[in-house]
């Protein structure tokens, strides 16, 4: 049996305005940061210049590219960079909603290498499959998608008790996830909204602007390996 707590919102019967972790919130500034450095400070070439060292270019390591300082640490430093501030706003709401409660579960140290794992599967799935292309990867979306995953794992489960949500009780075996309706439903349609978007159906014409190939590369390495990173790791038995 799962040890299901029943929770409250708060001493006052009222949940926090702020509540966001705080390595979370530092996150969310840094990139903000990074997206008004390159539109308020640096000039177009200054910028492209940041993009070609920061960004994740499958062609860097398949290619004519010298292998520098570059390539080790693009597979992490994309994640900080966003294309315009609709990019930028989506993937920080999620952020803010997956990541705090995962931060508050796990602490802010594992939670950064949770999103330095997610976010080198992601790009790594993508290179698999686009070797030879020179486009840059860029955004949070796969260390995001890793986020979302790690919460089915928990059964959505958040402990509101408080003022610091976290995602409560043990990891559950992948037999009880997948036989929970809810995760199931979020599991399809979360992947489904991917397909429709790597066929070009959410942006008509732009469908290669969009890396889906690494949210799911975030998502599957979230999903399978949030267990290394979790503090109390125990299982529902069954």
């Amino acid at each position: 049996m799962s040890e299901q707590q029943e929770i409250e919102p708060g001493e006052d019967g009222r949940e926090p305005v702020f509540n966001i972790a705080g390595i979370v919130l530092a996150l969310i500034v840094l990139c903000a940061a990074v997206h008004a450095l390159r539109v308020y400070v640096l000039t177009p070439r200054q910028d492209i210049e940041l993009l070609v060292r920061a960004a994740f270019i499958p062609l860097r390591y398949s290619g004519t590219y010298d292998i520098d300082l570059y390539a080790f640490t693009s597979p992490v430093t994309y994640s900080l960079l966003h294309g315009d501030i609709l990019h930028l706003a989506i993937n920080m709401i999620w952020l803010a909603a997956f990541g705090s409660p995962l931060a508050n579960r796990i602490g802010a140290v594992r939670f950064v290498a949770f999103w330095i794992f997610t976010s080198i599967a992601a790009v790594l799935l993508h290179y698999f499959l686009h070797m030879d292309d020179a486009a840059l990867v860029i955004g949070a979306s796969g260390a995001v998608s890793g986020m979302m995953a790690a919460a089915a794992r928990f059964g959505f489960s958040v402990d509101r008790s408080g003022n610091r949500r976290a995602f409560a009780g043990p990891l559950l075996p992948l037999p009880v996830v997948l036989g929970r309706r809810t995760v199931v439903v979020f599991l399809a349609v979360w992947f489904v909204v991917n397909l429709i978007a790597g066929l070009g159906y959410l942006v008509p014409g732009e469908a290669r602007a969009i890396a889906w190939e690494a949210h799911v590369g975030g998502f599957v390495a979230g999903f399978f390996g949030i267990g290394l990173f979790d503090r109390r790791r125990r299982h529902v038995r069954h």
